[in-house]
């Protein structure tokens, strides 16, 4: 019986794996972008269209990632050529400019360190994979989609900008929180804290669970 080869994914909160790889905008090293969070995002292959809406898709907000001082970075196990080209055909396609760098990953280097190959999957391409790591280089969120299904970039942002605020505030974001709407104070760790919650003004329900505004 043969042995499929084990790839183990990276663990949130802790550091991200660092990379040297060529990419559309020359050599990148991960751990030069300290200092800006990286939405680093893997496709299956150049070429296909799902993948084409999807690239789409980033170049379209990416001054909304620049805003929040997020660099976006794709990559496929494609040669640096066959990215050349694609980008090339989207802006005679679509006259949409890809912005951001595209790594060639042909020997498999940085999706094998990501887990971005699913052998269940596809043997040789990477499932569409998002991982944002912030701007101190630690891994704070991963995403995967299946290769049939294009991803939202309204979530990658989304999960951007809720990180950064609980980051910035100390608190916690509700299910499809975004900027303007109310935060999740943390729950009182003791017994004295929590007999005390309910007067220290904020929108309380229980004990646990408790909104607030943001200044």
């Amino acid at each position: 019986m043969e042995e499929q080869e084990v790839f183990s994914l990276p663990r949130l909160n802790e550091p991200a794996p660092d990379f040297t790889a060529k990419t559309t905008h020359g050599e990148i090293k991960l751990s030069d972008y300290k200092g800006k969070w990286v939405v680093l995002f893997s496709h299956p292959a150049d070429f296909t269209p799902v993948c084409t809406t999807e690239f789409m898709g980033f170049a379209k907000r990416n001054d909304e990632f620049e805003k929040l001082n997020t660099k976006v970075i794709g990559l496929s196990i494609d040669s640096i050529y066959s990215h050349l080209a694609w980008v090339r055909n989207i802006k005679d396609n679509f006259d949409v400019e890809i912005p951001f760098p595209v790594i060639a990953d042909l020997d498999m280097k940085v999706a094998k360190l990501y887990g971005m190959i699913h052998p269940e999957a596809a043997d040789t391409s990477a499932v569409r994979a998002v991982f944002v790591i912030d701007d101190k280089g630690i891994l704070r969120a991963m995403i995967y989609y299946p290769l049939t299904n294009g991803r939202s970039i309204d979530e990658v942002l989304r999960i951007v900008e809720a990180l950064q605020t609980s980051d910035k505030f100390g608190v916690a974001t509700p299910e499809n929180w975004h900027p303007g709407e109310k935060v999740i104070v943390p729950p009182p760790a003791t017994q004295e804290d929590a007999e005390k919650r309910a007067g220290e003004g904020y929108d309380y329900v229980d004990w646990y669970f408790s909104k607030k505004e943001l200044a």
